[in-house]
């Protein structure tokens, strides 16, 4: 979902202000105005009868403070006055919710807004990004996020707003009704409360954001190292990531002291304050009441808004405390949002139209990064129909072939094309709809067998889903599961052994039916058994498309239309098997050392 900013964007990692981040979370919020303007009506009618409880609870005592002697309807003025009272009360609850209910649509409206688009965004970034973020803090990150969204609103305009509203409606009927003493006493009460609040807090933000620091690098420890459970029971080094993890925690203990030490002064100063302005309060009013300018139900009512305005001012720090918060947490996520697209759309882009699939890679030069480069000024065809190998060392590139097809990273010089189109050119989403890919490294969702098969093209049949886990020779594996396509993977396929698991990544890419393949070892973690019954129907799958086949065993290419060597980022080599063996060259000694068993 796009929402138009307001504001210009702040340079990816620098620092926003306070208002800035308001500015950039308004324009969500402006889809949803008329609920905003209908939950402020209802916040100042729930305002003036919360307001109206004192006077009305004035009125009551002053109508039972009975003269010697005088004669009062006890069953005729009290009743009414203490009708009138529940109303209000009743008055101030129902307008409450009315407005929390109303507003409510606003504000999950608007976290999911932000959150969408959020998550929208991180599937945009390149893959280098994604290769270099640390998952469980960014994920924090977002969830913080998030809820800093529902913390704003309900802090700004349910806790802030109406107590400013309040304030100001209970100093005018102070100075209004009786001196203006009343309302200098609280209005300076207020003032020091409140700078003495945001001084304070100020000071403190430091203490938070360093426990949220180390809240997150603890959540991201734990993350990487439940991730990689494996690894860490092959090395027996559960007591190594205890203790890593545990000096992570004592960083964020120490520091959650230092938090909780600083707002136990925070809450000190601010009761000191208020009782400084209760005794001054009503020391006045016990003086008027005394020398006869006032009645007892003058006192009543300005201790009960003394005390209407002391709850709510209780929570002040605690409320701008989490405001700050809520405005740092969702900077970070709108600094998610700003991250730069390495590799984004031009805009007006077409989409990529596939008529033969003929892919060529003309001149193309890239390297990760600048100083160590990958491929050097590489030139190639897939023709139409036709299957092309690549094959070389470790290091070669061969991979990197197959991410910039996909289009993960742009070439640093040179072009690819499909069908004369640069894909630079067209919509990334076009081009990924064209290409199927089987990786060397699969992952798997933690979901069921049907749901990870049929995730290359969902919303396929049943019976499509299993014709492809046929083709890719899993379906009886699946259906000899007590659970069968219902069966669950586990994170990122675990349950599954490595060629179980690039089975169902070839059925998937089966299922997805594209013009053009990419086969990244596509095969590498099978037994020769199913190699070669995987590899007759992988040929099966490429028959009139074009593929693309990245192999490190010779074995497997040995029936390519034409196999490429690559050696540091460079073709060496080209040709048919029989012919590069004819040749004698380096694909030649490749294939001699792999046939003797000494490999590359």
């Amino acid at each position: 979902m796009t929402v138009p900013s307001t504001v210009a964007a702040a340079a990816p990692g620098a620092p926003r202000s306070d208002w800035g981040t308001l500015a950039r979370l308004l324009p969500y919020l402006w889809r949803y105005r008329w609920r905003v303007g209908a939950a402020l009506a209802f916040l100042l009618a729930a305002k003036a009868a919360n307001v109206g409880v004192p006077v009305l609870l004035k009125e009551l005592v002053d109508a039972l403070a009975i003269k010697p002697g005088q004669a009062v309807a006890l069953l005729v003025v009290p009743a009414g006055l203490i009708a009138a009272y529940g109303l209000l009360r009743l008055s101030t609850s129902l307008f409450t919710e009315l407005r929390e209910l109303i507003f409510a649509k606003a504000t999950e409206g608007t976290a999911r807004s932000i959150s969408l688009q959020v998550f929208r965004h991180l599937h945009a970034l390149s893959l280098r990004f994604h290769l270099e973020r640390q998952t469980g803090g960014m994920t924090r990150d977002i969830e913080r996020g998030t809820r800093a969204v529902h913390s704003l609103i309900s802090y700004s305009l349910y806790s802030i707003f109406p107590t400013l509203v309040e304030v100001v409606m209970v100093l005018t009927l102070l100075a209004v009704k009786f001196d203006a003493a009343f309302a200098w006493i609280t209005a300076g009460a207020l003032v020091a409360y409140v700078a003495f609040t945001v001084t304070v807090t100020e000071w403190r933000t430091k203490f938070r954001r360093e426990m949220n620091e180390l809240d997150s690098s603890a959540h991201t420890r734990a993350i990487d190292s439940l991730l990689n459970y494996e690894t860490v029971k092959y090395f027996g080094n559960e007591d190594f990531e205890a203790r890593r993890y545990d000096e992570n925690l004592e960083r964020l203990r120490r520091a959650a002291l230092k938090s909780q030490t600083t707002l136990s002064l925070l809450n000190t100063g601010q009761q000191l304050i208020i009782a400084a302005a209760l005794i001054a309060m009503l020391w006045r009013a016990t003086q008027g009441v005394v020398e006869g300018r006032l009645t007892l139900g003058d006192l009543v009512m300005i201790n009960a808004f003394m005390i209407q305005l002391y709850i709510p001012l209780n929570f002040l720090g605690v409320m701008y405390r989490e405001i700050k918060q809520s405005l740092t947490d969702l900077d970070k996520m709108f600094g998610l949002m700003e991250k730069h697209r390495e590799v984004d759309d031009k805009s007006g882009a077409p989409a990529l139209q596939v008529r033969e699939g003929v892919v060529r890679f003309e001149g193309v030069g890239f390297a990760y990064d600048p100083a160590r480069p990958i491929l050097h000024d590489l030139s190639f065809e897939i023709p139409a129909g036709r299957t092309v190998a690549v094959v070389g060392p470790s290091g070669a590139g061969k991979s990197t072939l197959a991410r910039l097809l996909f289009r993960f990273y742009d070439v640093g010089s040179g072009r690819i094309t499909i069908d004369g189109q640069d894909i630079r050119e067209v919509t990334q989403a076009s081009l990924r709809a064209a290409i199927g890919i089987v990786p060397q490294d699969t992952v798997l969702f933690n979901d069921t067998v049907h749901y990870n098969i049929a995730y290359g093209r969902p919303g396929a049949t049943r019976e499509e889903v299993e014709a492809a886990a046929r083709a890719a020779h899993i379906h009886d594996f699946i259906a000899a599961t007590p659970k069968g396509y219902e069966t669950m993977v586990g994170e990122r396929g675990l349950k599954l052994s490595g060629g179980e698991k690039q089975r169902v990544a070839i059925a998937r890419t089966l299922l997805k039916n594209p013009p053009v393949l990419i086969f990244d070892e596509a095969t590498s973690a099978l037994d020769s058994a199913n190699e070669r019954a995987i590899q007759a129907e992988l040929r099966a799958a490429a028959e009139g498309k074009t593929a693309l086949v990245i192999a490190h065993r010779l074995s497997t290419v040995v029936d390519a239309h034409e196999i490429v060597v690559l050696e540091a980022g460079r073709v060496v080599e080209r040709g048919p098997h029989a012919e590069l063996l004819a040749r004698g060259g380096r694909y030649a000694e490749m294939w001699r050392l792999q046939q003797s068993g000494q490999g590359l």
